[in-house]
Formats: C-alpha cells, structure tokens, sequence
C-alpha cells in the first residue's frame, strides 16, 4: 500500500467506482491470483483481499478517500 490511494490500484478500479464495479474487479482478480491456482500468487492475493476489505466497506472507503493510508491506522 505504496501510494495514497494506492487500493483502488491493486484491485484494478478507479476511484469513482460503484460497489459493484469493485466487486467484479476483485472477483476476477482473486480468481487469477488465487494460492490454488496455476497463476496463483500467495501475497498478491492477501494484498488484493486487504484492498477489497478496505474500498468495499461504505464506512472504510469514505475514511481512506479522505486521509489515504493514514487513515487506516487505529
């Protein structure tokens, strides 16, 4: 999580995007990263599932977009 909105990034969505927009990206992205997989790749896939967390929850979406990264400290 390099860049301030760096989340939206890894799951391969703009910042705008719609709930269900996010939930196809991630949907076909963990399909191709998933550890089971041929192509599967263990850490890009926790990455992709921690970012989906994050912009997919109204409450933690709203929290980055305001203060980025930063934000997600408690």
């Amino acid at each position: 999580m390099q860049n301030t909105f760096g989340l939206y990034d890894t799951v391969g969505v703009s910042k705008n995007a719609s709930f269900e927009e996010i939930k196809k990206a991630y949907r076909k992205k963990a399909l191709e990263l998933h550890p089971d997989k041929p192509t599967g790749n263990a850490e890009k896939f926790k990455e992709l599932s921690q970012a989906y967390e994050i912009i997919s929850d109204q409450e933690k979406r709203q929290r980055y977009d305001q203060v980025g990264d930063n934000g997600l400290e408690d």
